[in-house]
């Protein structure tokens, strides 16, 4: 036996006999089957908390925006195995939305519920966090082109180009800063999404500028966190360059 890192693994000379190999199988089968029969089920109690069936289809999309590495450690899938799970565990009002995934290494997955002491009761309240007279917290149905558990897409009432479209956090939050790491899962799908339809209703958008404006110094007027998409033209401006670097336009270079 080989200690790399935090794993184990049995080191295989290629000197063992078949009888030998199938023989050490067999004991280690047996200890395991041991020390199961002597902690029972709790050793699995941190995979049953929180998991459930998740479709192959949904696991992979996971898996590809992760770009198959953890997500907490950062290690390879080709290093170490890797889990789809959820952030926000089902027996605490989880759901399998795609914005409640994430993929984790066995190691992180199995580690996380011992050291994570977040109270998810709390945050799960959080979400729900309105505020009256903000208009974002109370946008007509009618309104929303699209929307997931945590954000919603809406076309900008004040347009600086056609189909310029807004992605909203539900929850009532000043900066981008404060968002969570589901809820930034949530307006990331919705972009992508609205950045899709903006295609197919118009063939001559061939850009985007996305901006957030945090802060009233940088020009934020609606106190609820928001994320621009502005679909771009060829020949919309007599000249395009600099893009975002233009809100200050004297400090663009020459």
């Amino acid at each position: 036996m080989k200690k790399e890192g935090g794993d184990y693994f049995l080191c295989m000379d290629g000197k063992l006999t078949e009888e030998e190999t199938a023989h050490l199988i067999k004991l280690c089968s047996e200890k395991l089957a041991e020390y199961e029969a002597k902690r029972g089920e709790q050793i699995w109690q941190h995979r049953k908390l929180s998991s459930g069936y998740i479709s192959g289809a949904l696991r992979y999309e996971v898996l590809k925006k992760a770009q198959f590495h953890c997500e907490l450690c950062g290690i390879s899938a080709d290093v170490r195995a890797l889990e789809v799970d959820h952030i926000v565990p089902r027996n605490l009002g989880g759901t399998d939305d795609p914005s409640n995934l994430q993929a984790l290494c066995y190691s992180c997955n199995s580690m996380k519920r011992d050291r994570d002491q977040t109270d998810f009761r709390k945050v799960r309240e959080s979400f729900r966090c309105r505020v009256d007279g903000c208009p974002f917290c109370n946008l007509p149905k009618e309104r929303i082109l699209f929307e997931n558990e945590l954000a919603l897409a809406v076309r900008d009432a004040f347009p600086v180009t056609a189909l310029h479209t807004l992605v909203i956090p539900k929850r009532h939050v000043l900066e981008v800063f404060d968002l969570s790491r589901p809820e930034t899962n949530a307006y990331n799908e919705l972009l992508t999404r609205a950045k899709e339809e903006i295609k197919q209703t118009d063939s001559a958008v061939t850009g985007f500028n996305i901006g957030i404006n945090n802060g009233e110094v940088a020009g934020q007027t609606v106190p609820h966190c928001h994320v621009h998409l502005i679909p771009r033209r060829v020949g919309d401006v007599p000249n395009p360059r600099g893009g975002v670097r233009k809100v200050l336009s004297d400090k663009i270079p020459h």
